[in-house]
């Protein structure tokens, strides 16, 4: 494989040309109008418009990609994460056009990501799962008839469904036929596919998930694990591994249902599995995502595993270069995402121009970002400009690089969430590593990020214009100013 297309954008795309350049793999981009000032465009050896900006008419073209490809030699398509990296036809689609698709086959897509076969698949292997049904609801008597047998609250949630979409908690039985029919609704205005399940709710549950890599000789490790708990609308905000909360017999008892669950579907490449960890640490399987995560960096910083050349290398036929008990936990990392996201207005997301964008740097510093200085951030993807990520020998060492780290983190023109990672890490829930998914829900009010200091008015009408949707406020302080705290300076 001496050329990939790199089908994806921003940070993600220069995450994998930066691998394969290292591996010397020349490298493809593909991209939007919207995109065509980015730096991944610039990065790659060729680069080839394929749309307008929205994702239905370019990153989503599956057959215009793989005609691409074909245009440019290339004999390999890696997806990265979002767009087509879980869509089992594009996989086939490119197994069919003779082109390597750097992820699973068809078949261990469509397996796990139906999450009714994936639990029956899972279940066939032991893997504890969160007592409910493993076959869609037919009906809503079905449904109340379930919901006795259980107990309430209770889950309706999408067999094909992801992100929040097609869920709905229900907390008697009289809400139960509504909920039903607003989830399967949901469900089939997102993902053509109303079919839902009912689990148990597990009120206030940690989400830990077991990174794992196999090849197409059988081979199989497990990673260890990323603690992904902090999390607003069922979307992580903070990552970090190994998990504070984990004993060695439960991190081992968790990977090897993680590779258990991988069998099952004959997966090769990298995936994930996920689970819900209870306050007994009992822990339940979730979902498999059968990709790169985006908080893959964490785990590459404590086991110095290039997960993206491990990916590659799988997908040229090659078995994996170590075992499980080559593998060891080095430290401890946490990674923020950096999105164009305003924590004070409920992390709605904001585009703009980033007039200023400098990253932080130094000894444990990583970031990965596909934004520099004066681009746009378009209003047509996902918010995410970027992943801080830092890595000490200890967790609390992590936490003091990752603040240092976003007091050197200079951006302004976009509204982001660096002043809600320095919050949240510091709080005391987070550093005894006594929380659950609904961190942000019991402990986070926007106020909590204006600091005290001599000019406490100017941070109030700062909070007011972002609090009434007003302009922004324009900083009259140049970076060198130490008496105004970073936040209004820098994070609007």
């Amino acid at each position: 494989m001496q050329k990939i297309l790199v089908a994806n954008r921003g940070e993600i795309a220069m995450r994998v040309m930066r691998t394969a350049r290292e591996m010397g793999i020349k490298t493809v981009a593909v991209f939007s109008e919207a995109d065509r000032n980015m730096p991944f465009v610039r990065y790659a050896d060729e680069a080839i418009c394929i749309g307008p900006a929205l994702s239905a008419q370019s990153y989503l073209r599956g057959e215009k990609i793989i005609e691409v490809a074909k245009m440019t030699g290339a004999q390999g398509i890696h997806p990265g994460y979002g767009f087509l990296s879980e869509n089992a036809a594009f996989s086939q689609a490119c197994d069919d056009a003779g082109i390597t698709f750097i992820g699973p086959t068809a078949y261990s897509i469509n397996m796990m990501g139906d999450k009714i076969s994936a639990k029956q698949a899972a279940k066939h292997f032991n893997v504890p799962m969160v007592p409910g049904t493993d076959q869609p609801i037919k009906d809503v008597n079905e449904a109340i008839e379930l919901g006795k047998k259980i107990g309430y609250p209770i889950l309706i949630k999408a067999s094909a469904g992801g992100g929040g979409k097609g869920m709905r908690v229900v907390e008697k039985e009289a809400d139960l036929e509504q909920q039903m029919q607003m989830a399967k609704s949901e469900a089939l205005s997102a993902f053509g596919n109303d079919a839902v399940f009912i689990e148990k709710y597990v009120g206030a549950p940690r989400h830990i998930e077991i990174q794992l890599l196999g090849d197409k000789h059988g081979n199989y490790v497990y990673l260890f694990e990323r603690e992904c708990s902090i999390q607003r609308r069922h979307q992580k905000l903070i990552e970090e591994a190994p998990s504070c909360c984990l004993t060695p017999d439960i991190r081992k008892a968790m990977g090897e249902c993680a590779v258990a669950v991988a069998r099952a579907c004959k997966y090769h490449g990298a995936g994930t599995v996920e689970f819900l960890v209870d306050e007994n640490l009992n822990f339940y399987f979730l979902e498999m995502n059968t990709r790169l995560q985006v908080e893959h960096c964490v785990t590459e910083m404590i086991t110095g595993v290039d997960l993206v050349k491990e990916q590659i290398n799988v997908a040229r036929g090659e078995k994996l270069s170590f075992g499980q008990n080559d593998l060891k936990i080095n430290g401890h990392a946490i990674e923020l995402r950096v999105c164009a996201e305003n924590p004070l207005n409920n992390f709605l997301p904001d585009t703009g121009t980033l007039e200023m964008y400098q990253p932080p740097k130094g000894p444990g510093v990583r970031v990965d970002d596909g934004f520099e200085e004066g681009l746009e951030v378009p209003i047509y993807y996902d918010s995410m400009i970027a992943k801080l990520i830092a890595h000490a020998g200890t967790r609390d060492e992590a936490i003091a690089r990752l603040c240092r780290a976003i007091d050197e983190y200079y951006i302004k023109g976009i509204a982001n969430t660096l002043e809600f990672g320095k919050w949240a890490v510091n709080t005391p829930e987070f550093k005894t590593g006594h929380f659950d998914t609904k961190f942000i829900d019991k402990n986070f009010k926007p106020e909590m990020l204006v600091t005290e200091d001599a000019n406490a008015e100017k941070a109030a009408s700062v909070l007011a214009a972002y609090l009434w949707g007003k302009d922004k406020v324009a900083t009259e302080a140049a970076p060198a100013n130490k008496s105004m705290s970073k936040w209004k300076l820098n994070r609007r």
